[in-house]
């Protein structure tokens, strides 16, 4: 076939050392631009929005009329339960002289006093450039900790304060995560393998893939305008190396099986490579398709997850068929020590099956009760689901992180002593001549507590209004107000006015996450079903696999659920449920594509049962320790100090245990085996196993 030229390429005898030399060149090249990956990721809320979004208007165009309206505010609180002092007082206008020195303008206004009497509140914007604002919110913080009055309660919330809260949290978290993720990842390794060597290679070269992975992205957010948050960057770092990793355990699996065959290893590795690269690849291919459908969203924290986690695949894939088989080929049989295979005459032909006892006894359960299988299982899938009661969308800013952060706290004063939105106003802007207009106009709009005067831009052209809300600004009831200012305003004759701010930015990012659902989830399941289509020759089979992997979705969600209860987070952000979907059903399918490949091949040699339970025989050890290593690498997440990360992690860790254990081992087999001939329909694989001892097929053995 047209690829079997790469596959010599690694499994050479002189040339090995050439890939070798180039992946030393293309690592020694890269290196310096994957560490500043971290240089390029945003948390900006607005930069996930789609363009077309009106808070994203409000904001550019803010942006654009009124020079420094994007800076950082930082929002100091004080307050005392039992009313302040004048010592409370005092720190407060002593901080308010010391903050002027990291103020715009060295300006700062003065205190706001609550209505009880009860708390201050300082807010300013933040002068300088984005490292300069991002030091002064540090010396912001402390001066505010700074020797307070004994029983004040102090925080720091705006922008700023949330800026420099995430910042904290994610401060050498990036290394954090891939150094857990490399030690789960080799924990599994070495049980797998029971050897003290061979673990080393697959992490080493999965290391190699992240990097190569990291320049790529760094480079596209740099220079094509990819957009790359927290999420993404964290979702790249466990996709590379959980995917990787069950490439290498596919790859080595088959490697291993013709040493035994082969007297010579590069020999060997040209076999196991030829024959696996092309499920590796279809594998490949089917992800990256899968995560590109993310390209019809409009949200683009989850857009740019699409071609992020496309670009992780691919490096996966090339560094694990064109680096890793030359690196084991170089190394030699020793590496599998104390388990060395043999080369034996008496492997050629040897029924694999027998090396696989375990997995003969599961096959031997399915095809004893194919039809209670499924139907048990099936069932016990649908009682799962019942566990999505227990989510709700939307998750609030104030929740966002997994501990307590000043930002939150200072937020939490606020609502206690001031009206729910003062530290986030809804900000409109307009045509300065309909200023007046549209700030009466808001007054009247029901959750609406105060309005300010409006303020002119340097040109004249646009005025500012800033509105606060009743409501705080995270709840249902301040977005329905968001949305009656929008309908006030938008009526208000040659005011083009547009309605901006937090609340307003997560009510479009609500609205662009439905739309994107709608949209992208049947992009995605009609693109899986075409491949599979074209992988297996067949319509009912398809038809089958993507109804298992949505029942296996919702299952995961419903699993994941319980165990989001139990740990408080059960509010999910808006994209979540599409990116997980996403995950899942690709992931999922990439493993039955492995399983049913090899079965379809079977079939065509054994008949119909007995080849279904021979391919669920001689895959199921190493589609599960894939598996494995793919759950446990998602559930790495979790150590994040995000809550969407902790839930990403679970969900996607419980979906991948249930596609491994129950949807692959259980489910299809037994599916497949009650249904007989007919999930191959219309082709017929008995009736093509003469023509396939003529021909190669497309896909070849695991």
């Amino acid at each position: 076939m047209s690829w079997h030229w790469i596959t010599r390429l690694p499994s050479g005898r002189r040339t090995k050392f050439l890939a070798l030399a180039l992946w030393l060149v293309i690592a020694s090249a890269i290196g310096p631009l994957a560490i500043k990956l971290a240089d390029v990721v945003t948390d900006d809320a607005v930069a996930w929005l789609p363009r077309t979004a009106e808070a994203t208007q409000a904001f550019e165009r803010a942006e654009a009329a009124f020079p420094g309206s994007d800076r950082l505010v930082a929002v100091a609180v004080y307050a005392r339960d039992t009313g302040l002092t004048d010592a409370d007082r005092a720190k407060a206008e002593a901080d308010r002289t010391a903050f002027t020195r990291y103020a715009e303008g060295g300006q700062v206004p003065p205190v706001i006093v609550s209505e009880d009497g009860k708390a201050l509140l300082i807010s300013f914007s933040l002068a300088g450039d984005e490292d300069q604002q991002a030091e002064s919110t540090g010396e912001v913080r402390d001066q505010l900790a700074n020797a307070p009055p004994a029983g004040l309660l102090t925080g720091l919330t705006g922008s700023a304060g949330a800026n420099d809260d995430l910042l904290d949290a994610f401060g050498g978290m990036d290394i954090t995560l891939v150094l857990v993720t490399a030690g789960v990842v080799a924990l599994l390794l070495l049980f797998t393998y029971r050897s003290p060597v061979l673990w080393l290679i697959p992490l080493i070269c999965v290391g190699v893939a992240s990097q190569v992975a990291s320049a790529v992205v760094y480079l596209l957010a740099r220079h094509a305008g990819l957009t790359v948050d927290f999420q993404g960057q964290s979702v790249l770092t466990v996709l590379v190396f959980g995917v990787g990793v069950d490439y290498a355990l596919l790859l080595i699996a088959r490697y291993r099986e013709e040493l035994r065959r082969h007297r010579d290893r590069h020999q060997a590795m040209a076999v196991a490579l030829r024959r696996s690269f092309p499920a590796i690849l279809a594998s490949a291919a089917t992800v990256a398709i899968g995560l590109l459908c993310l390209l019809a969203a409009e949200l683009n924290s989850t857009r740019s997850l699409g071609p992020v986690g496309a670009i992780g695949i691919a490096a996966a894939f090339l560094v694990m068929t064109l680096l890793l088989p030359a690196v084991l080929v170089l190394f030699g049989r020793w590496l599998f020590w104390p388990f060395v295979p043999r080369y034996s005459p008496h492997a050629v032909g040897h029924d694999v099956a027998e090396d696989h006892r375990m997995w003969g006894r599961v096959a031997a359960f399915v095809g004893r009760r194919p039809r209670a299988i499924w139907m048990g299982t099936a069932v016990a899938l649908a009682a799962l689901t019942l566990g999505i009661g227990n989510l709700s969308m939307g998750l609030p800013a104030n929740e966002t992180f997994t501990k307590e952060v000043g930002s939150v706290i200072g937020q939490r004063l606020i609502t206690q002593h001031f009206a729910e939105g003062s530290a986030s106003p809804a900000e409109i802007t307009a045509r300065a001549d309909a200023a007046d207009a549209v700030a009466s106009a808001v007054r009247g709009v029901e959750g609406v507590a105060s309005v300010q005067e409006p303020q002119r831009s340097p040109d004249g052209q646009w005025a500012m209004v800033r509105a606060v809300l009743a409501a705080e600004p995270d709840s249902s009831a301040a977005k329905d107000t968001v949305e009656r200012m929008r309908d006030v305003v938008h009526a208000v004759p040659g005011a083009e006015a547009l309605v901006g701010g937090e609340t307003a930015i997560q009510l479009d990012t609500e609205v662009a996450a439905q739309r994107d659902e709608r949209v992208v989830i049947p992009l995605i399941l009609a693109a899986v079903f075409l491949i599979l289509v074209l992988l297996l020759r067949a319509l009912v089979a398809p038809v089958v696999l993507i109804a298992s992997v949505v029942l296996s979705y919702a299952a995961a969600m419903g699993a994941a659920a319980f165990v989001l209860d139990a740990m408080g987070y059960t509010k999910l952000f808006s994209g979540l449920p599409l990116q997980t979907f996403l995950f899942l059903v690709a992931l999922g399918v990439d493993y039955t594509i492995f399983l049913m490949t090899r079965a379809r091949e079977e079939v065509g040699q054994l008949g119909h049962k007995r080849g279904v339970l021979h391919a669920l025989t001689v895959t199921g050890g190493v589609i599960t320790s894939a598996g494995l290593v793919l759950a446990a690498t998602f559930a790495a997440l979790t150590i994040l100090p995000l809550v969407p990360s902790v839930q990403t992690g679970v969900i996607i860790a419980a979906g991948v245990l249930l596609d491994t254990f129950v949807i692959r081992s259980l489910l299809i087999p037994a599916l497949a085996v009650h249904l007989g001939k007919k999930i191959w329909w219309p082709s017929r694989p008995v009736r093509e196993a003469a023509a396939k001892a003529q021909a190669p097929t497309f896909l070849s053995r695991v």
